[in-house]
């Protein structure tokens, strides 16, 4: 593999891992973080997760007969003039992306933070009974953030081999995964930070744990390009990007979007969703050469 390719990937995924940090700031800076925000960011990120799983790497794995058809015969199974083979395995592909995600997501659930958690609204609705609660639980709580982060780690693994990957096709696939990781991820920062800073009442140890929660991404990226053969049949390269445009489907569908309606409620969240979908892409231009 071409150092280029490597190095803008590992790069990518700092970017997108480390905005773990962000989520921390937002802890140790206010320990009561501002959901609403947090939840429109989520929709943000979805709207553009969605964009790229099917307007570039479910399209790029079916390439051959075109975005809209391609796309009429997976959802609506309709038969079309194409290679039908070739779309089978296209989305045979793209759901197994699906099933790997969902398999991490079952035996390695990612955790979340709660806002009664809060260590201002303990004080406030307790008064000195939160201090000896604090105490009591410290240990605990602070167990609890560990595994946290942890969990996320594990989670953030796999998302350093889809930026990867998408780096592999071109810069434009693999910042558009890092930017909607990146923003993914500052929630997860929240969740490690919001415990830690909890229980110990120390912020650099907080910001520490955050941080380094989301540098499992470029461990990926190190790891898959390690693994991977120096030069890749652009077919396996096809077949692996649909997959992770499953993998990027399910965690949308799975975990940001219950995020962002829980966090800003459904009418913000779906705004939100919709805003990437404003923007030119390659897949709208696709869609009105077939129309």
């Amino acid at each position: 593999m071409e150092r280029q390719v490597f190095h803008r990937a590992l790069g990518l995924s700092l970017v997108g891992g480390l905005s773990t940090a962000i989520g921390a700031l937002f802890v140790v800076l206010n320990p009561a973080p501002n959901l609403k925000m947090l939840g429109i960011l989520q929709g943000f990120a979805a709207g553009l997760m969605l964009s790229i799983s099917f307007l570039d790497l479910a399209h790029n794995a079916i390439n051959s007969i075109g975005f809209l058809k391609g796309n009429l015969w997976f959802l609506n199974a309709c038969s079309c003039n194409a290679d039908m083979s070739l779309i089978t395995r296209s989305n045979l592909q793209f759901f197994a992306g699906v099933l790997f995600f969902g398999f991490i997501v079952k035996f390695i659930p990612e955790p979340a933070f709660s806002p009664q958690a809060d260590p201002s609204e303990k004080k406030a609705d307790d008064g000195g009974s939160g201090k000896d609660m604090m105490r009591k639980h410290r240990r605990q709580v602070l167990f609890s953030g560990i595994i946290t982060a942890v969990g996320i780690s594990l989670h953030n693994f796999p998302e350093g081999m889809a930026v990867f990957l998408g780096s592999v096709k071109g810069l434009h696939v693999g910042l558009n995964l890092a930017v909607a990781i990146a923003l993914h991820n500052i929630p997860e920062g929240v969740a490690v930070a919001l415990p830690i800073y909890f229980a110990t009442k120390s912020k650099w140890q907080a910001f520490y744990m955050a941080a380094g929660s989301g540098l499992a991404e470029p461990v990926g990226v190190i790891a898959v390009a390690y693994l991977f053969p120096s030069s890749l049949n652009p077919d396996i390269l096809e077949g692996l990007l649909g997959s992770v445009g499953g993998v990027m489907a399910f965690l949308t569908l799975h975990e940001m979007l219950p995020l962002a309606f829980d966090y800003c409620g459904q009418k913000r969240a779906v705004k939100a969703l919709v805003l990437p979908g404003d923007q030119p892409t390659k897949g709208d231009k696709l869609v009105a050469s077939h129309m």
